[in-house]
């Protein structure tokens, strides 16, 4: 079952793909960031706003989301098999 968790905005990410979470204030993070950006391989989730949370996959993909770790992180723990949208919840 592909559990997927929103990032924010709606968007979604598959949680069993992730493998770190980490903050964009960090030099190494943010040189991680620019060549993804020059590869491609950069998902901006903000929607403009501030990155909060660097979220590193597993298919070498980075994602930027506007939500703190921590955040993201509960909506990662929560019970399985939930689709979670900004308050909602809706079972599989």
């Amino acid at each position: 079952m592909v559990q997927l968790v929103n990032i924010g905005f709606g968007n979604m990410i598959n949680a069993s793909r992730l493998v770190a979470m980490v903050s964009p204030d960090a030099a190494p993070v943010k040189r991680i960031v620019q060549d993804c950006k020059k590869n491609g391989t950069l998902i901006d989730a903000t929607h403009g706003r501030r990155s909060r949370t660097v979220l590193i996959m597993d298919s070498g993909h980075v994602v930027l989301t506007y939500l703190q770790a921590e955040t993201v992180a509960a909506r990662l723990s929560e019970s399985g098999g939930e689709i979670h949208e900004e308050g909602d919840v809706y079972e599989q």
